[in-house]
Formats: C-alpha cells, sequence, structure tokens
C-alpha cells in the first residue's frame, strides 16, 4: 500500500503547486550549496509534519482496531475516499469553510515570519509549518493512514505521500516553467481516478476475503477456528 502513497503524493503535487510552488521558490540561497540545503531542509520539515500526522491518525486507527472494528472501518474510510475523491473541490472548500480561516491565517503569518528569517533552520521551519496548511490531497492520504490502524504504517504512508511531492518541487526549482498550466491539469486529472483506486482497496481489505496482502482474513470479520470450552461445574 506504500507505494500507493508516493504516487497519490506525486499527482497532487501538480495541484500543490499553485499554493507550495511560490513558498518552495521562496527558500532561496546566494551560495549553490546553500541553495540546495536549504531546498532539502523544507523539503525534509514538510514531509516530517505529514509522517507526524500519520503517526497520530495511524494511532486513532490502531485504538479502532482493539476495539474490533477494523474491518468495518477500512470500507467505510474507503468509501469517504471515494466520495472525497469524486467531490474533490467540493470537499476541500467544505472543509476550509468550516471554521479553519483563523487557522490558516496563523499558519501563514508563521510562514511569512520564518521566511523572512531566512537560514537553513528557518527553512525547515517553514516546511514543518507548510505542511499544516489545509489541502485535499492530504486529506485523502490521512484517511488512508487510519485505514491502515498503525502507528508506524501511518506514519510510513505519510512520509512515502511528503516524498511523493518533492520530485515535482525540485523540478519546479530547476525548471521553472517546465510544467505549463495546461500539462499540469492534464496530469493532475489522473488524481481522482488513482484516488478512487485507493479507496477500492480499502474497502476490498476491508472484507477479509483471505488473499494475502490484499484482503487479508482479520479478526474481527473472521470466525473463530478455535474450539469452544465449556467449563462445567460439579
Amino acid at each position: 500500500m506504500i507505494w500507493t502513497a508516493f504516487l497519490l503524493g506525486f499527482l497532487g503535487s501538480f495541484h500543490c503547486l499553485g499554493m507550495c510552488g511560490p513558498i518552495a521558490m521562496a527558500v532561496a540561497a546566494a551560495d549553490q550549496k546553500q541553495y540546495w540545503t536549504r531546498k532539502l531542509f523544507y523539503n525534509l520539515g514538510r514531509t516530517l509534519t505529514y509522517s507526524l500526522l500519520g503517526l497520530l491518525v495511524g494511532t486513532m486507527g490502531w485504538g479502532l482496531e482493539l476495539a474490533g472494528v477494523q474491518q468495518w472501518t477500512s470500507i467505510g474510510l474507503g468509501v469517504l475516499i471515494i466520495l472525497f475523491a469524486l467531490l474533490y473541490r467540493k470537499g476541500e472548500q467544505a472543509i476550509v469553510q468550516v471554521g479553519l480561516y483563523k487557522f490558516v491565517g496563523s499558519i501563514k503569518a508563521s510562514l511569512s515570519y520564518w521566511l523572512r528569517k531566512g537560514g537553513t533552520v528557518a527553512f525547515f521551519m517553514t516546511g514543518l509549518i507548510n505542511g499544516l496548511l489545509p489541502c485535499g490531497m492530504v486529506y485523502i492520504a490521512l484517511l488512508a493512514s487510519l485505514a491502515l490502524s498503525s502507528p508506524f504504517e501511518g506514519a510510513l504512508y505519510m512520509f512515502a505521500f511528503g516524498m511523493g511531492t518533492v520530485p515535482l518541487l525540485f523540478i519546479l526549482m530547476l525548471g521553472g516553467q517546465l510544467f505549463s498550466p495546461s500539462k499540469r491539469q492534464r496530469l493532475f486529472k489522473l488524481m481522482p481516478y488513482f484516488a478512487v483506486f485507493i479507496g477500492v482497496l480499502f474497502i476490498v481489505r476491508g472484507l477479509g476475503l483471505g488473499i494475502h496482502f490484499i484482503s487479508p482474513e482479520l479478526s474481527s470479520l473472521a470466525p473463530s477456528k478455535a474450539p469452544t470450552e465449556i467449563t462445567i461445574c460439579k
């Protein structure tokens, strides 16, 4: 499942260029060595934030697994991923409109502060904070992390997602206009279809069909094969 996170991040980055692209381009330095160092630390900070978010939601999913609803959670979240992918634009706007204006404003103020401050540490902090910006792509990846029901796998999934967004941002830094808006739009159109595919994978996983790796027979729905013991009191 981890490879799906990388590809989801890569396809989603064509949309995220509008929000993250200017910030990535602002992480500059006169010295060529410092230039690449700061770009690296910026992307590491962003990916670290995604990984910590994945750790958090993965822990929540682990709690649901302990409650015995792991498979139903996987099916339900798979459906949510599909719905969010099909209604991507409306879903992203709705999430931003539910009282997140002040939150987004504080994030942008922090970004402005660290960008003005300059330096490698400052750009690492810029990446950390940038990872908190509302983004529909991140929400889809977090839903998948929650369905994995594991803190480690949730963190690893979001790390792979973050790494998937890095190549295009580096290409932007090198080539500037290498991808025209029309080309970016055409590639981004693949994202909803791939997100639907991820949702279907989680639904199949939750069905517990006994297919190794794809749909394992999980304990919450699988019938117990152990013999039932009856204690007879004398």
